[in-house]
């Protein structure tokens, strides 16, 4: 068995330290959300924890780990008799990012069911986690239907299997941790909700501090067992401390002044709802109980709300997460009461110090834009042009991939996934996943008296199951060609165009969708985003984005199509819609709206879905961005059409002009 590192030598991290020891001490916390760029220590600190946590008394052969002094009732391998039981470590469970759902939560014989009526169940790693540590690396990619039944589970503390109308229940109660890395997408802001603590982790800037974490690390790769036993006796200090503040948890005292700041923290941070106030109070009496007091006071109330209130607080996706600290102390001071600390007091010793003021995002605040040099640059086009701040997003209309994927499960465009709406029946490939009763008792009734049937069971056969076909969403990729050139560059009219930029990567980003930005002015193209899941990091391109020059409308093409090949290699099964934001306009070399003309005809030629945001405005217009869309095989909306509120709506398909001519 591979010796942990141990969690006592992790250099720094104070706040993720804290924050574990937190939902150690009490799992009611609700689990803790790591976020932070790779390489920082995330995945190690969670592993160190789970040989902290003391020894698990279980009922001897149950294989949900039932507690001995109070046995589910509903236990799957119950019912059990009372008795002392056995004690073994506490478990940590890891959810792979690929995991099926009846790995998450197991899975019912459907052939056993079908013809004996038995409830022969095989548990998954939620039955597995019971009383343990589920742990989700880079749970921002898994899939949202396990993401949900995670959290339900999570929520209510069982768990449930039913397959056509057999059913099976077990406990289910765990300290859930997930780590992510924001570049590669954030979590819908309703399951962000669900995390009780959130920490926000950076490498070291500090020099010495950057020194002793890779001299440990290369100690404890030279002699793992070596290492460990030198940091035993800190290890044994934390367990006992742990043991000693899950003693003391039930007599610490949550007074009313602790409860007035609480509710008045969460009520200037205006978090929605009130599961917040709820994680905080738990959250600054399992604080109390880790410093070996009895009562809650004002420093557990700030650092409660630092650790459960930057990722309840966030208005949209492109926010940045935090808390403005000054407030929070302004807040404390106004509600302080009797019955707590003086104010003026800092965090507590372990955590230190809490998030960092948010940085301005995309839309945040005086700091968010470049200042401003002069209008400069007329529609011709002239030099390069500072970056012009986007106009307010608004709702967009729904533009989707025509015909039937097989994508990645996302809500753009329709998809032959394992969730929706039942469309049919199939021969299963591999293991059967979702039963079509229907389809199979049809299959199985002509041949029940060559089998022998004799009693009231349906005899089965692997060959008459079936596989239930679903229809449901899927995923995108995104492509945004971005037309930065001079006859874009008036301010207002660039704004609006950032702004209608900015409204498809929200949509995108509740759709779930990959997203990529290819922009073009001067003599070329640039990739200026690579495909990704972080639509955060498309928005910060676009908001930094500077215009002028010329129109290089057939380099922009050119280059969206180059970039459409490498990922069709990479992910296959993923379609592509392709937004060109641009007025039509093609300037430099010979013949550039001829050259346009052709790139466009390879969209075309390979049926990829296409959408021309028409970004022309005035009393006169040329229509060429209305005739690059024909070029295309894809349509063309005006940035007013694209609005979800504006007249006559745009549910259309994308490609009903190709197939119109």
């Amino acid at each position: 068995m591979t010796t942990p590192f141990p969690f006592t030598a992790v250099v720094g991290q104070d706040d993720l330290r804290l924050a574990l020891l937190l939902n150690a001490v009490s799992p009611a916390v609700g689990g803790v959300l790591v976020r932070g760029e790779k390489g920082t220590a995330k995945s190690t600190a969670v592993r160190a924890l789970s040989a902290l946590l003391p020894q698990v008394p279980v009922v001897a052969g149950c294989r949900f780990s039932c507690d001995p002094a109070a046995a589910d009732p509903s236990c799957p391998d119950g019912p059990h008799e009372s008795g002392p039981g056995v004690s073994r470590p506490a478990r940590m469970v890891e959810l792979p990012v690929g995991a099926s759902e009846d790995r998450l939560v197991g899975a019912l014989d459907i052939e056993r069911a079908l013809a004996e009526g038995v409830k022969a169940f095989e548990p998954g790693l939620l039955a597995d986690a019971h009383r343990g540590i589920l742990y989700v690396d880079e749970v921002n990619l898994l899939h949202d239907h396990l993401v949900d039944l995670l959290l339900d589970a999570a929520a209510m503390g069982a768990s449930y299997v039913e397959r056509e109308g057999v059913s099976v229940r077990h406990a289910a109660r765990f300290l859930l941790v997930g780590t992510m890395n924001p570049e590669e997408g954030e979590l819908r802001p309703q399951l962000l909700d669900r995390f009780g603590l959130t920490v926000e982790v950076a490498a070291s800037r500090e020099p010495d501090q950057r020194v002793e974490i890779v001299r440990r690390r290369l100690a404890y790769d030279d002699d793992p067992a070596d290492f460990a036993a030198r940091w035993a006796d800190e290890e044994t200090a934390v367990r006992a401390r742990i043991v000693a503040a899950r003693e003391l948890l039930p007599s610490v005292r949550l007074g009313d002044g602790a409860l007035r700041q609480i509710a008045a923290t969460c009520a200037a941070f205006e978090v929605d709802g009130m599961r917040a106030d709820i994680v905080m109070a738990r959250t600054a009496t399992a604080l109390a109980a880790w410093a070996g007091r009895t009562d809650v006071l004002a420093e557990d109330v700030r650092q409660a709300a630092l650790l459960a209130l930057p990722h309840r607080r966030r208005r949209n996706p492109f926010d940045a997460p935090g808390l403005d600290e000054d407030k929070l102390d302004e807040t404390l001071e106004e509600f302080s009461g009797d019955d707590d600390s003086d104010p003026d007091d800092s965090g507590p010793g372990g955590g230190g110090g809490g998030q960092p003021a948010p940085d301005a995002g995309p839309q945040g605040g005086d700091t968010g834009a470049r200042p401003e040099s002069g209008e400069g640059g007329g529609p011709s086009g002239g030099g390069e042009q500072s970056a012009v701040r986007a106009a307010e997003p608004f709702r967009t209309k729904v533009l989707s991939v025509p015909g039937i994927g097989e994508g990645a499960a996302g809500r753009r465009s329709r998809a032959r996934t394992e969730h929706g709406r039942t469309t049919g029946a199939r021969r299963p490939r591999g293991a059967l996943t979702k039963l079509h009763l229907a389809a199979t008792v049809q299959a199985a009734a002509p041949y029940q008296r060559a089998r022998g049937r004799s009693g009231p069971g349906l005899v089965v056969r692997r060959d008459d199951l079936r596989q239930a076909t679903r229809e449901g969403r899927e995923g995108n990729l995104v492509l945004f060609v971005v037309d930065a050139s001079g006859s874009m560059a008036a301010r207002q009219r660039m704004g609006a165009v950032k702004g209608a930029v900015l409204s498809l990567l929200l949509d995108a980003y509740q759709r779930r969708d990959k997203v990529g930005l290819v922009t073009f002015r001067g003599s070329a193209a640039d990739l200026a985003l690579p495909p990704t899941s972080s639509v955060d990091a498309a928005a910060a391109r676009l908001e930094s984005l500077p215009t002028g020059g010329r129109t290089p409308l057939a380099a922009g093409l050119l280059k969206a199509h180059e970039v459409l090949r490498v990922e069709r290699l990479r992910d296959p099964a993923r379609r592509a819609l392709v937004m060109v934001v641009t007025d039509g306009r093609a300037t430099g070399g010979p013949e550039p709206l001829a050259l346009a003309s052709r790139a466009a005809g390879l969209f075309a030629a390979e049926q990829v879905a296409s959408v021309v945001v028409d970004c022309e405005s005035g009393p006169v217009r040329l229509g060429l961005a209305g005739r690059l869309a024909g070029e295309l095989g894809g349509t063309a909306v005006t940035l007013d059409e694209l609005r979800a509120d504006s007249i006559a709506g745009l549910v259309r398909e994308v490609q009903g002009n190709r197939r119109a001519a």
